[in-house]
């Protein structure tokens, strides 16, 4: 044996550099599978997505980051067109031609409106002629005869149904699945799902009717046990999108950054000791977002860059449709530039200013139709041309329809109808051209495939490359789903 491989002292075989082979080959390969650990981590999302610890250092991710879906997806971004009151099905798309003759006959009804609850009702029947448009033949009311040209894109749902006959509850289901308030909206859900490819705009945006917003108010595009970030933002249509979002005329770019870096490294040390404190969290990422937008936001809803042409397709020189037709535009504008969900409300805070034809029925939807049936058909056809239709969802309705009965003793208002209403979706791997489901022959209920509100919500996240039975997000013990409990299947018929 070569006595220079051994300790004079102790006999023992020598060690090299602290380390025998067999030590040196077992750290290093214990080392590159922690690297190769730390690597799958950081792909899933998992370390990036914890929050600060108490000292502060550990990184932060943005929320609204991009995400990838859980299959591909047929649609990036989605719009939806709500019809605030509920619109009258049978008087819009849902042709009851037996109805003719039927005025003021007494039927056995079960309604709920602002009279309470009744068993029997007098008929009103459809105020308005239906006749037959494009290749599919379908028949719409003289209400809509731009939309009537563009029912080739369109898939009508003639059998939806709610849980509650009541505005605010039912408007809080159509947005957040739960009649009661609390929980993350549809675009919360989309968001949370998707992220944002644009990180200088919202990635939920919300435009209200100049008349006011909705009964329920900011509950319809709340996050809520959600992080804040997911929220919507209001976008005005006229002015300055977000008001106080122009940097003071007497600060320099160079300077209002320098405050807001300073600011937000306060915001930092005083957040780290408060992580669960999500709207903390977003109010100081509001201030770097609103940075970023005071460039963003004024390009991305000017309209002056539109061809006048545009304009006119949106019905932006008749006064009766300029208003909701420079949403529709805006809105285009807005997923044209990576915002992932638009929500456009037609209808105010008073029952006069919206959908909800409790009185006269005729001057209600006349006004109200006259307000969206062009900007609507604009949209679905500039979406077109420009070969946006594919990729974007368009939703359109109300939180209910109503019945085919009379409110009061006297005048052609109608009762409040979650039994059986229409609703309608284009684009966005949609099916063109099709109606699914159908109520009975007065159009007071679902006879045929009744579709339940979460029904509609699974077909939206499905189409926007989400699973929605398997989208949760965990709360109150519990991993919560946008379509409860039980979960919901997409409507195949119109994919």
């Amino acid at each position: 044996m070569d006595p220079r491989k051994f300790d004079n002292e102790s006999g023992q075989p020598k060690v090299l550099c602290g380390r025998t082979r067999r030590q040196f080959l077992w750290e290093a390969g214990a080392g590159f599978a922690g690297v190769a650990l730390a690597g799958m981590l950081g792909g899933d999302g998992f370390l990036s997505s914890q929050a600060y610890a108490a000292d502060g250092t550990t990184p932060w991710k943005n929320p609204l980051a991009p995400k990838p879906p859980h299959h591909t997806p047929k649609a990036k971004n989605v719009i939806f067109l709500f019809m605030y009151g509920g619109p009258s099905q049978i008087d819009t798309f849902d042709y009851k031609p037996n109805m003719k003759g039927m005025d003021n006959k007494t039927v056995e009804v079960k309604t709920f409106g602002r009279g309470g609850h009744k068993n029997v009702g007098r008929i009103v029947e459809p105020r308005w002629n239906f006749k037959q448009y494009g290749e599919c033949g379908k028949w719409v009311s003289d209400l809509f005869p731009h939309v009537g040209t563009c029912v080739d894109d369109i898939a009508f749902l003639h059998s939806m149904t709610a849980d509650s006959p009541i505005h605010g509850s039912a408007m809080l289901q159509m947005n957040s699945g739960r009649i009661l308030s609390g929980s993350p909206c549809l675009g919360s859900w989309v968001n949370y799902g998707l992220g944002t490819v644009n990180q200088n705009l919202p990635g939920f945006v919300v435009m209200l009717d100049p008349r006011g917003g909705p009964i329920s108010g900011a509950k319809n595009w709340s996050s809520g046990y959600m992080p804040a970030s997911y929220q919507g933002t209001l976008f005005r249509s006229t002015g300055a999108p977000i008001l106080d979002l122009e940097r003071p005329k007497s600060m320099s770019d160079k300077l209002q950054r320098k405050l807001i870096d300073t600011l937000q490294e306060y915001n930092g040390e005083h957040q780290a000791p408060r992580v669960d404190n999500s709207n903390l969290a977003a109010r100081i990422a509001s201030y770097e977002l609103a940075y970023r937008m005071q460039a963003t936001a004024p390009e991305a809803v000017d309209l002056n860059k539109e061809t006048e042409e545009t304009k006119k397709l949106y019905g932006l020189d008749d006064p009766r449709s300029a208003v909701f037709g420079r949403q529709c535009l805006m809105a285009r504008r807005l997923i044209e530039r990576g915002v992932r969900f638009v929500q456009i409300y037609s209808g105010g805070n008073h029952i006069d200013s919206t959908w909800d034809a409790h009185d006269d029925l005729v001057v209600n939807h006349t006004l109200h139709a006259g307000e969206t049936d062009k900007p609507i058909a604009g949209l679905i056809q500039d979406l077109k041309r420009r070969g946006m239709l594919d990729e974007t969802l368009i939703v359109w309705g109300g939180e209910f329809g109503r019945q085919p009965t009379a409110e009061y003793e006297k005048g052609t208002g109608r009762d409040h109808n979650s039994y059986g209403f229409t609703m309608w979706m284009a684009g966005g791997g949609i099916k063109g051209g099709v109606s699914v489901g159908q109520t009975d022959e007065l159009g007071s209920r679902a006879v045929e495939d009744p579709f339940h509100v979460k029904h509609l919500h699974a077909t939206i996240l499905h189409q926007m490359g989400l699973d929605p039975n398997h989208l949760t997000y965990f709360y109150g013990g519990l991993e919560q789903k946008l379509v409860g409990v039980e979960g919901a299947q997409p409507i195949k018929q119109i994919i």
